[in-house]
C-alpha cells in the first residue's frame, strides 16, 4: 500500500466516509466569513435598521427573513460541495448525558417567552415573518457548531473547539452594531451569544447531532422576538433569569462534555 493510499485508508477509518474535500482549519473560517459577509450584506441592502425589525412583519422579513433564505441555500450548497454533511450535522460520540439539564432550562425560559408573549399583538404579516426567523436555528448552527467545528476539529483538540466556534458565534454579532444597534448593547449581546453558543454545543454533544441544537436556537430567537413584540406578559422577565442561569451553568459545565472527545475530522 502507498503512502498516499495509507493515508486515505486511515482518513477514512477517523472520519466515517471520504470527505469530498478534506477539512482544513483556514476552510472554516472562510464559510463563517463569507456567511457572516453575506447576511450583514443582504440585510444591509434591505435598508432595515437591526432596531426596526420587530416593528413590523415587512421589517422583520425583509430586514432578517431574506437573508436567512439566501444564507440557508447558501450553507446548503456549501456543505454539499465539500461533502461534509454528516459531520457537520452528527458526532460519532456522544458525551456524558447529565449536562444536557443546561440546554432544557434554555427550553423552560423560551417556554416562559412564548407564555408571557402579547400574541394579540400578531398580525398575520408578522406571524409569517417570525416563521420565517426559525430559518436561524439551521444558518446559524449549520455555519457555526456545524461546517466550522468540522473544520477546527481537523487540527484543535475540542476544548479549542468549543472556545473557537462559540467566540467566532458571539463575534458574528458585532454586525448588529454596523446596523443601528447601540455598541454596548452589541457588545453584552456578543457576551450572551458566546454562553448560548456553549449551551448548542453541549446539546450537540450530549445527543450526538447538531439538528436539536438547530430546533432550539430557531425556537429561542422566535421566542425572545414574540415576547418583544407588543406588551410583555408579567412573567417575561423571569424567562430572562432562566436563561441567565442557564449560560452561568453552561460555562460550569462544559468542560464535562470535552473531556474524552474523540471527533478529529482529519489527520493532523
Amino acid at each position: 500500500m502507498t503512502n498516499q493510499e495509507h493515508s486515505e485508508s486511515l482518513t477514512e477509518t477517523t472520519t466515517g466516509p471520504a470527505l469530498r474535500v478534506r477539512p482544513r482549519v483556514w476552510i472554516g473560517i472562510a464559510i463563517w466569513a463569507a456567511y457572516t459577509l453575506l447576511v450583514f450584506a443582504v440585510g444591509k441592502a434591505m435598508g432595515v435598521p437591526y432596531t426596526d425589525l420587530g416593528e413590523s412583519g415587512s421589517n422583520l422579513f425583509l430586514g432578517a427573513g431574506v437573508s436567512l433564505i439566501v444564507g440557508a441555500v447558501a450553507l446548503a450548497i456549501t456543505a454539499t460541495l465539500l461533502g461534509w454533511w454528516r459531520p457537520a450535522l452528527f458526532d460519532r460520540h456522544r458525551s456524558v448525558r447529565w449536562p444536557i439539564f443546561v440546554p432544557i432550562l434554555m427550553a423552560v425560559a423560551l417556554v416562559i417567552n412564548l407564555v408571557s408573549t402579547d400574541w394579540g399583538s400578531y398580525d398575520g404579516g408578522f406571524f409569517a415573518a417570525s416563521i420565517v426567523l426559525l430559518l436561524v436555528g439551521f444558518t446559524e448552527e449549520m455555519a457555526n457548531r456545524g461546517l466550522l467545528v468540522v473544520a477546527l476539529r481537523s487540527r484543535l483538540g475540542e476544548g479549542w473547539v468549543w472556545f473557537l466556534s462559540s467566540l467566532l458565534f458571539g463575534l458574528m454579532h458585532l454586525t448588529n452594531a454596523l446596523s443601528g444597534q447601540d455598541l454596548l448593547t452589541t457588545l453584552q449581546q456578543v457576551a450572551f451569544a458566546f454562553a448560548g453558543g456553549t449551551i448548542f454545543y453541549i446539546l450537540r454533544r450530549t445527543t450526538g447531532t447538531l439538528i436539536w441544537a438547530m430546533v432550539l436556537h430557531g425556537l429561542w430567537d422566535f421566542s425572545t422576538f414574540a415576547v418583544g413584540h407588543g406588551t410583555p406578559g408579567a412573567f417575561a422577565a423571569f424567562g430572562g433569569i432562566v436563561n441567565q442561569i442557564a449560560c452561568v451553568a453552561g460555562l460550569i459545565v462544559v468542560a464535562f462534555v470535552i473531556r474524552g472527545a474523540k471527533e478529529r475530522t482529519a489527520l493532523a
